[in-house]
């Protein structure tokens, strides 16, 4: 059973008051990891609770979509849109600083702590509704949900527990395959591809099979039959880039595991299997994707081994059944006479925040699975214990209880709270986890951010849109210009499929052949439909967008240098100086080399100095460029004099998409999460840690590590993770004996670990426009009006942005970032004095109106703060390429987690779990080793022959082996027989005047996917590309040379910017005339859809009336419905 939340274990501790408030006992240090965004969404369709999950927040959440893949893609008209609800969460006794009648007082830990009845482990909660043709149980039990604060259960569509699924009859099910040995265990959420079930049908999760048993795979069990394999193939394929993966593509370390084992057509095969398991996941991520519907994802059994290596890489990689989701164990119990003495190994880890909570889970999820591993030698699983030196989870991400909960705007049962410490989701699309675990398993709800932020100046006065905007462009153009000197993005090796038939759901013809190490090592030809070489290098992305506080920096690597500096400048709406010259250029390059570790800021300012020569900037301008620095300095948590030039945004190109969004209620709501469901892991607060004693010896007998905290226990352990932040590294407080390797503490130190710090301000009534999101402040230089760039650095990120957080934090809240030299102002200043500054700006700002003290404050102060040392990390000048994968790599059984060792993603909380992944999986391959190839991977193909009766009668068709042979040669387990022939065969006919008469059944429309630069790229990648060529083979005197592919995308990025508007008109008007077109196709789908059907129906009974069935089967031909009648489209047949 899930236990009661204990209030008092998550509580803030009271022992880091010392640390955590300022001078007068009572200011916050509390830090912002990158923060990542979260948004309310409608709730479009009932909530459907998870028990178990349902209380675990606060209140009664809605979500109406979970799928993390695009909505209006992967579920049908007649799908049921699961939703998600979660419940009353424990309380954190929290201690703020209060601020009332201009005197600060601090505040007891509140008393009140609310019960958490959760369910057991074993769920309620299962998706419902019918997906395509797949089928999920959907029985409502509302006796399973216990009311709590007096909440009754509303109309609500209760997830079932999988046990309580029946099974299919054996009659529905193929027949039992024998094949590699998988640990099976089915999950509650089968996919029948063959029929659509009744909705009374049940399913049973069956406990894994008794050892020697067979386990029945079935393939194409996991393909909707009523699915056109083209709309299958695209919802597969959203799946795969909905999780980062390329989806037409191996991704390298697939590449490395595979290159030996499978042909090219394999490849594409292969592709197709990985795709559609990730559509399960994406599409259902409240339960565990089965081995069983993993192999059901193959079209022919003996692809069954490519399906078993799919699923072990993604799991084990943490691409599916990760997050909030209970995994069944396939470990069976050990008798004591098996066990051995040390019969259990230990898996400590370092941290409660998002990355060790997200390693835990992971690592219990994968001992459930592989639990076999364990068993069969007479061991128990390893145990995973979490020590935590705090009395709270969540570590950097902290959402803080305030002090009056009274006159919320939350729903009832949500508290008010404001964040210290992460803040904004960046993005739900396109592969940030936290899609599957916030929207599609807790079912927290979150508040979309608007792109409306305003920008007061230092007086007070509105930044007029016009000037706001020209500066911006001028501020992008030279942060273009500088990404020039940026390092070159990284290669690998990987291998396409055949993009067409992945695009089409179709899998190629597959003869064998040679692999593809084979091909790569030798001079074979490729098959004759093979369009690329075995493998190829890919390029890590080199462009990207930095959408920050409402402003997106377009991150490109390089300009146009057929455009002079005056001309782009005068492009963007600038006049020039009298005597500026229209061919003048900026030459950034004796900056750039004046030093051996330059900066981003010192290139910066020279080219905005440069700028100065040609333009006649005003100080107001100054502050503009000087406020998008700040903005920089928030998202790297350090001044722009302090990032490395060549490396800053190293993770370009890995951004997510969608708007940007915060959580109502608390971000620390995730971590709980984590923490607490499907079962409690075991967190042990108050167990700093004093000293890691290790031994590398691979040789070594025994535990590898022993674990040593300030407690005085000690704990000894198989392998650690280690998820402290960088600064709690950088500061030495942890001691390791023997002491690191040189390699690994020269990255500590090259690395940066940065500061940002907020300053809370809560009042009782909202003096400001409630509606608007942010809004920015412009800060003067320290000598007034002054147009020096260096004089604005240390006072531009005081108070830059203010963020409105009414509606996620239930009062009048403003949340002021000190960016930058700021942030350590903030540390360094009282809250006195930071109350009476903000106070003062917030007056100019929206006078005549009166700005009254808030009535509570909080500042945060990370860098006292000795569980974090600072907020998050960034590319110091001395930081190398590739330091963040060396900050990763583990070191004997010391395994590395947390954001600064998450080169994609760095300074995230989606970074920070998605280390947490790698980790699991590093825990993992070291205990048990890699992913197992199967031998053979691919079972040979057998030529399929005729089997008859004593009649002549074909029964079926199948390997013409001995053990499919009966005593007279007829095959078992026929599956068609003289009469089923004479109805499919008419049944056929009646399809045919269907179609002939009304064509196919609409298929229902996609998103529009017209994109004006991608048609613009269409039409110009050839003449962009011959420039290049040109361009490069002039600049090396090589006739051969060829432009990258990166190099073509860059300078089309940068045709497509500087394009005038008459070329670019076409395009836009194409996308336009698509989106209109796709928006008037969807409002009439259900219309036309219903008159197919009633048509359908009409020529059905006709044919019947004209044509009666041979046998009598008039009723049961009347009330058939075939794929083509039931959705979208004919489907192709399968090969």
């Amino acid at each position: 059973m899930y236990s009661t939340l204990a209030a008092t274990t998550d509580a803030d501790d009271a022992l880091e008051s010392k640390f955590l408030f300022g001078q007068s006992g009572d200011d916050t240090i509390s830090m912002p990891v990158a923060h990542e965004n979260f948004h309310l969404k409608p709730s479009a369709s009932p909530m459907v609770p998870i028990s178990g999950l349902h209380t675990l927040m606060y209140g009664q959440y809605s979500e109406s979509t979970p799928s993390s893949t695009h909505y209006g893609d992967s579920h049908d008209i007649s799908e049921i849109s699961g939703g998600h609800n979660s419940g009353r969460e424990d309380r954190d006794g929290s201690i703020s600083s209060g601020y009332v009648v201009g005197k600060e007082r601090s505040h007891a830990p509140s008393p009140l702590h609310y019960p958490h009845p959760l369910k057991s482990a074993q769920r309620n909660g299962m998706a419902n509704g019918i997906d395509n043709g797949l089928f999920r149980a959907s029985k409502v039990d509302h006796a399973n949900f216990p009311a709590t604060n007096g909440l009754k259960p509303t109309s609500f569509t209760p997830l079932q527990h999988p046990n309580n699924v029946q099974a299919f009859t054996q009659n529905s099910m193929a027949t039992p395959f024998q094949v590699h040995e998988w640990n099976l265990r089915t999950s509650s959420t089968p996919e029948l591809s063959q029929s659509q079930e009744p909705s009374n049908a049940r399913r049973r999760v069956n406990s894994s099979p008794a050892k020697g048993q067979g386990t029945e795979l079935r393939a194409n069990a996991s393909i909707p039959a009523s699915l056109s394999w083209e709309e299958f193939a695209r919802q597969t394929i959203l799946a795969a880039e909905g999780s980062r993966l390329n989806p037409f593509a191996l991704h390298p370390s697939e590449y490395k595991l595979l290159r030996n084992h499978i042909t090219h057509a394999q490849v594409t095969i292969y592709l197709n299997i990985r795709n559609a398991i990730l559509r399960l996941w994406t599409r259902n991520p409240l339960v565990h994707v089965s081995p069983e519907e993993a192999a059901g994802c193959a079209r022919e059994k003996r692809y069954f081994g490519l399906a078993k290596v799919a699923y072990h890489w993604l799991f084990r990689n943490g691409y599916i059944n990760f997050g909030c989701v209970d995994v069944p164990t396939t470990a069976a119990a050990s008798s004591r006479s098996r066990t051995k003495a040390d019969s259990q190994r230990t898996v400590v880890v370092v941290g409660a925040g998002m990355s060790g909570l997200g390693c835990a889970r992971q690592l219990e999820g994968l001992f459930s699975q592989f639990g076999s591993q364990w068993t069969d030698k007479g061991e128990r699983p390893p145990k995973v214990i979490v020590l935590e030196g705090r009395r709270r989870v969540g570590g950097r991400v902290y959402s803080h209880q305030l002090r009056n909960q009274s006159s919320s705007v939350l729903p009832p049962g949500h508290r008010c709270t404001a964040e210290m410490g992460a803040q904004i989701v960046t993005g739900f699309e396109h592969g940030n986890p936290m899609n599957a675990i916030i929207r599609g398993q807790l079912g927290i709800p979150y508040h979309g951010l608007r792109d409306n932020t305003i920008l007061y100046d230092h007086d007070g006065t509105i930044v007029g849109k016009e000037q706001d905007a020209r500066v911006e462009k001028l501020y992008n153009d030279v942060l273009e210009r500088a990404s020039v000197f940026r390092n070159k993005p990284a290669t690998f090796r990987t291998v396409e499929g055949d993009r067409n038939l992945i695009l089409f759901g179709r899998d190629p013809s597959d003869n064998g052949g040679p692999t593809i190490a084979t091909l790569e090592q030798s001079n074979t030809p490729l098959p004759a439909n093979a369009k690329t070489t075995a493998s190829t290098t890919e390029e890590k992305p080199s462009s990207g967008v930095e959408k920050l506080a409402g402003r997106a920096y377009q991150l490109t690597a390089g300009f146009n240098p057929n455009i002079s500096a005056a001309e782009s400048v005068t492009n963007m709406g600038w006049r020039l100086r009298p005597q500026a010259s229209f061919n003048h250029v900026l030459d950034l390059s004796p900056v750039a080399k004046s030093s051996e570790y330059p900066t981003l800021g010192q290139i910066m300012d020279d080219g905005i100095k440069q700028y100065q020569n040609l333009l006649d900037l005003q100080p107001r301008d100054l502050r503009l460029l000087n406020w998008h620095h700040a903005n920089l300095e928030y998202a790297n948590a350090v001044s722009v004099n302090q990032l490395s030039l060549s490396g800053w945004d190293q993770d370009i190109g890995n951004e997510f998409e969608g708007e940007h969004t915060e959580i109502i209620g608390g971000y620390q709501q995730v971590p709980r999460g984590l923490w607490q469901c499907p079962s409690k892991l075991d967190v042990r607060f108050n167990s700093a840690v004093k000293a890691i004693v290790y031994d590398a010896d691979e040789g070594r007998v025994g535990k590898a590590v022993k674990v040593v905290c300030h407690s005085g226990e000690t704990i000894e352990a198989d392998e650690i993770v280690l998820t402290t932040p960088l600064g709690v590294l950088k500061s030495g407080s942890i001691t390791f004996q023997p002491p690191l390797p040189d390699w690994k503490q020269n990255v500590i130190e090259r690395m940066g670990f940065g500061l940002l710090n907020k300053v809370i301000l809560v009042y009782e009534k909202a003096f400001w426009e409630p509606d608007r999101d942010m809004f920015g402040l412009l800060n003067e230089a320290e000598n007034k009006a002054s147009l020096d760039p260096k004089e604005y650095a240390s006072r531009r990120g005081r108070f830059y942005l203010f963020w409105n957080c009414i509606k996620t934090s239930g009062r009048p809240t403003l949340v002021a970032l000190m960016a930058g030299d700021a942030a350590h102002f903030a540390e360094e200043s009282s809250n006195n004095a930071l109350i009476k500054e903000v106070t003062g700006r917030l007056t100019k700002m929206f006078a005549p109106k009166s700005v009254p003290l808030p009535s509570e404050t909080i500042v945060t102060r990370w860098r006292r703060d000795p569980f974090a040392c600072g907020s998050y990390s960034y590319v110091g000048p001395k930081t190398q390429a590739g330091d963040y994968d060396v900050m990763a790599r583990p070191h004997g059984a010391i395994h590395f987690a947390g954001e600064a060792t998450c080169g994609t993603h760095p300074a995230t909380v989606h970074g920070a779990y998605l280390s947490g992944l790698r980790a699991a999986a590093e825990v993992v391959e070291s205990m048990i080793g890699p992913v197992t190839i199967p031998t053979p991977l691919v079972d040979k193909k057998v030529k399929l022959e005729r089997v008859y009766d004593n009649e002549g009668i074909t029964f079926s068709q199948q390997p013409l082996t001995p053990s499919s042979l009966g005593p007279k040669g007829v095959a078992k387990n026929e599956s068609r027989n003289a009469q089923q022939l004479l109805d499919e065969e008419y049944e056929a006919n009646i399809i045919g005047a269907i179609l002939s008469e009304i064509g196919e059944r609409p298929i229902k429309p996609g998103r529009a996917g017209v994109n004006p630069f991608l048609l613009y790229t269409k039409d110009y990648w050839y003449v962009c590309k011959k420039d290049c060529d040109d361009k490069l083979r002039a600049k090396t005197g090589d006739t051969n040379a060829k432009a990258s592919k990166t190099e073509i995308r860059t300078a089309l990025g940068l045709m497509w910017r500087t394009a005038s508007t008459e070329i670019r008109k076409p395009y836009l008007d194409i996308t336009e005339n698509a989106k209109q077109d796709a928006a008037a196709n969807a409002a009439t789908f259900k219309e036309r859809v219903a008159t197919w059907d009633s048509e359908a129906a009409r020529i059905r009974r006709k044919y019947i009336e004209e044509h009666p069935p041979p046998q009598g089967t008039e009723d049961i031909m009347l009330n058939n419905r075939t794929a083509i009648e039931l959705n979208g489209g004919k489907r192709l047949r399968r090969i």
